[in-house]
């Protein structure tokens, strides 16, 4: 016989074998094939439990519950991911083989004691064939509720102790009712506030959440405009918006009559426990006695709520890429650099350059510029992501007057030493410890740099601007530090950026040796000196300060020539520099003579002297002080009563922005004139005391400067919030939008 014949012979036995097999095989019943079985584990608990034959398995989305009990509700199923295997006519799908246990949360407000359970599911042989869909009907004792007994001491004692603390030893849910309390009253005659309590543990879902009118022949509700809700992952749904704790949203209706009406509202609504337990859709109806409307005028649709600057930063970091969330921040930070709060660090860098004389080079300046921009960078982060996760500016704590008294005298010593008084170094064993190869003492500098930045950046710009708000507002919501942290990081190297510039520039640019070093050196001096008393002005009494101005102008200008008469044949150097000294001089000189008169700004020092009686100097708000959180809703409540809305101005002496406000932006007539009928509350929080933390942590600021309105109802107007400075244009255009 051919050999391909026998081959064909053999497999058309095999063929019809396992047919034969297959033909006579003994399939279970799907009773046998999946035995289940049910128990109450507690009154709030089912547990169910499948013991499948081997060469069985079930599918687990064809595995499905319903109660019959009409008093019970089913939470979401806890069920085990399964196995993930190819089905010829399903594709993937997940499945269970050997056993499956799973565990069902009931919602039993009531406390019945027997439940009628419909179980679904689904399975198959692995010999190909599948059973069609089964449905059991399961009848479950539940334990009923412990009662009253007389067994002991012991008991008595535990019966005692959960009378004061339910919430210890009762695992079981809350009712609906009281989980997600729902209330609706009218605000006025045209607006219904609804508001939903939601309890601790739980929260709702905002697209599950409708407002309807029932039976309303002549009034309609505007399109409802729910706010942000916070991103959550849910097993069920996906990625969703849920709300906590609490929400209140204002819907204005739209009248077609001016009579007095009754009106039921209608809210649906969907949430969940944190422990898995999903509720059943709910309602709650709640009756409105409209009055009547004197001046009828259609209700404004309800504006969709506008997100304030540092609210649309958060939502980037939430949803941008990486790469552009990082560059998006070292751009904030390039802006950040050229604001009053960072300028102080060009004279302290430019001073750490010119101390090293002629030794220095280009290389050698980028990395000591190099050293002080990533340790500034790096302490802002460091202290940035802490101040975020415990809710307060630790760099309000050095704002303390020893702190700032002893980095201004910090300051003084060093501008001595570029006087030439002395010469400052490291002591030769810490020197050699610290770079063992290096006759220049390189690395030493490197550290000190790297020193002085970090200080920098905690005492000299403590200011907190809407980039900055919103990397700690992200961090403290979402306990992302990574994210929010690189942020930070790379913002304060873009704050960085223009000093790495100057590092760099000075080193190509200063003298090399010679008296021009010398001079260099005095100028970087006397602007060390200017850097102290800019510190000290935080702690000083306004004419103290003006005071020490006008020393540091009228000193320098002596040194510069002002007063000497020039030789015969000077250069054209040599003359300007008596120019800027008698300037200085006359500068320094009018200052004094400011202070004399009862002045204290350095900048306008004859302000008001005039004899023209018409040049006064332009005042700023009278604002109100607040101190604590209590009497600030005092204040609002008062204001509210009146029909007027409110603005609060937090401030600090230590807040260089807060006082360019206050110069520039609160003295302009237009502002003003808008924030006539305001009450103007200003909350001074340069002490930084447990009354002061309270109220930025009631607002979840971090630091000053913020300005917060209410409207006359007494709510927030939270897109309108102002973090950081604003000059008059800019803060006419917010209080506009109002």
């Amino acid at each position: 016989m051919p050999w391909h014949r026998l081959i064909l012979l053999c497999l058309l036995a095999v063929f019809l074998r396992t047919a034969a097999a297959l033909d006579s095989q003994d399939f279970l019943p799907p009773e046998q094939a999946f035995k289940l079985t049910a128990t109450a584990a507690s009154g709030d608990k089912v547990e169910l439990h499948w013991q499948i034959v081997e060469g069985y398995h079930l599918y687990r989305d064809k595995t499905k519950f319903q109660s019959q009990t009409g008093a019970i509700q089913l939470g979401q199923a806890v069920m085990p991911d399964g196995l993930v295997e190819h089905d010829p006519s399903l594709g993937e799908v997940s499945v269970y083989r050997n056993a499956l246990d799973v565990e069902l949360p009931l919602i039993n407000p009531s406390r019945e004691t027997q439940l009628q359970l419909l179980v679904k599911y689904q399975g198959c042989a692995d010999a190909g064939v599948c059973y069609p869909p089964q449905k059991v009907l399961l009848d479950v004792v539940l334990p009923s509720a412990p009662t009253a007994t007389n067994s002991g001491a012991l008991s008595q004692f535990v019966k005692g102790l959960k009378g004061f603390t339910p919430s210890l030893f009762a695992e079981e849910l809350l009712p609906p009712e009281q989980a997600f309390q729902f209330t609706a009253s009218l605000k006025d005659p045209h607006t219904v506030q609804a508001t939903w309590q939601i309890a601790e543990g739980y929260y709702l879902y905002k697209d599950k959440l409708s407002l309807n009118l029932q039976g309303a022949t002549q009034t309609q509700l505007t399109p409802l405009q729910l706010p942000e809700g916070a991103a959550y992952h849910d097993a069920e749904f996906g990625q969703v918006q849920i709300y906590r704790s609490q929400i209140s949203i204002d819907v204005p209706l739209l009248r077609g009559s001016s009579a007095a009406e009754t009106i039921k509202l209608l809210a649906k609504f969907q949430g969940c426990a944190d422990r898995g337990v999903c509720y059943p859709p709910m309602q709650a109806e709640v009756s409105l006695d409209l009055p009547s409307a004197d001046a009828l005028a259609p209700a404004k649709p309800a504006a969709v709520a506008e997100l304030s600057e540092q609210d649309k930063i958060v939502n980037a970091l939430r949803h941008d890429s990486l790469a552009l969330t990082l560059l998006s921040f070292f751009g904030f930070g390039l802006l950040l650099a050229f604001t009053p709060c960072v300028f102080p660090m060009i004279p302290i860098l430019s001073g750490i350059i010119v101390g090293h004389g002629d030794q220095i080079g280009t290389r050698k300046a980028f990395f000591l510029s190099l050293s002080y921009v990533f340790a500034s960078a790096l302490m802002y982060t460091v202290f940035g992501v802490l101040a975020a996760l415990f809710g307060s500016n630790l760099q309000a704590t050095f704002q303390e007057p020893w702190v700032i008294a002893v980095f201004s005298g910090l300051f003084v010593l060093l501008s001595l030493s570029m006087f030439g008084f002395y010469h400052l170094e490291l002591p030769k064993s810490l020197q050699s410890a610290l770079h063992h190869s290096s006759d220049k003492h390189r690395d030493g500098s490197y550290l000190g740099a790297g020193i002085m930045g970090a200080l920098s950046s905690l005492i000299v710009g403590p200011c907190v601007a809407a980039p900055l708000a919103a990397a700690l507002i992200y961090i403290g919501q979402t306990g992302d530090v990574v994210l929010g942290g690189s942020a930070l990081f790379v913002m304060g190297l873009g704050m960085g950026a223009p000093l790495l510039l100057l590092g760099a520039s000075a080193g190509k640019l200063l003298p090399k040796a010679g008296a021009w070093l010398n001079a260099t050196k005095a100028v970087f001096g006397v602007a060390m000196l200017a850097v102290a008393v800019w510190m000290l002005s935080r702690i000083l009494p306004a004419a103290v300060t003006m005071f020490l101005w006008s020393l540091l102008l009228v000193i320098p200008a002596i040194f510069l020539g002002a007063i000497d008469q020039l030789p015969e044949g000077a250069s054209g150097w040599r003359k300007l520099w008596k120019g800027l000294g008698i300037i200085m001089l006359v500068f320094g000189v009018l200052q004094l003579i400011g202070l004399s008169a009862g002045n204290s700004n350095p900048l306008q020092p004859l302000q008001g002297m005039g004899l023209n009686v018409q040049a006064q100097p332009a005042a700023g708000l009278s604002f109100e002080p607040v101190a604590s959180v209590a009497e600030l809703e005092q204040r609002i409540q008062q204001a509210s009563a009146s029909g007027k809305p409110v603005m609060l101005d937090f401030y600090a002496d230590w807040c260089i922005s807060c006082k360019e406000m206050e110069a520039y932006t609160f003295t302009d007539s237009k502002v003003k004139q808008q924030l006539s009928n305001f009450v103007v509350l200003q909350a001074d929080v340069t002490a930084n005391n447990e009354a002061d933390k309270a109220l930025l942590k009631r607002f979840a600021l971090f630091g000053p400067p913020g300005i917060i309105f209410f409207g006359a109802d007494g709510q927030e107007r939270a897109g309108q919030r102002v973090i950081g400075y604003q000059d008059a244009a800019t803060f006419l255009r917010t209080l506009q939008q109002l």
